[in-house]
C-alpha cells in the first residue's frame, strides 16, 4: 500500500475492503491466529483518511512504519491537497524522527 501512486476516496475505502478479503482468504488457509502485523497495515491504510493537521502527529506517534512509507503517505494521501509548504513541514517532521527499520 505504501507504493500506490494515487489515490482517490473510492480508493481508499477499496484498500481497505481488499485488505479484509484478504484476511479472510488467508485464513482459510492457515491456522495461525492472529494473523501477524494484521494491525499494521490497518493502521497505515486508516492514515490515508487522515487530514494535513493529524498527519503530523500521527507520524510522530508512529515509529514503527519505514521513512518511505510516511513519505510516501504524505505524498499520494496529502499531495493534491495541501501546499508545498505544508508538504515540506510534513516531510521535514519525518525526516527530524529517528526511525528504527522495520
Amino acid at each position: 500500500y505504501a507504493n500506490v501512486k494515487k489515490c482517490s476516496n473510492e480508493g481508499r475505502a477499496l484498500m481497505q475492503l481488499d485488505f479484509q478479503q484478504f484476511l479472510m482468504k488467508l485464513e482459510k488457509l492457515t491456522d495461525i491466529r492472529p494473523i501477524p502485523d494484521k494491525e499494521f497495515v490497518e493502521t497505515y491504510i486508516k492514515a490515508y483518511y487522515l487530514t494535513e493537521n493529524d498527519m503530523e502527529s500521527w507520524i510522530k506517534e508512529h515509529r514503527e512504519y519505514s521513512t518511505k512509507q510516511l513519505t510516501n503517505l504524505v505524498n499520494i494521501c496529502l499531495g493534491t491537497y495541501i501546499n508545498k509548504k505544508a508538504r515540506q513541514k510534513l516531510l521535514a517532521a519525518i525526516d527530524d524522527t529517528d526511525r528504527p527499520k522495520r
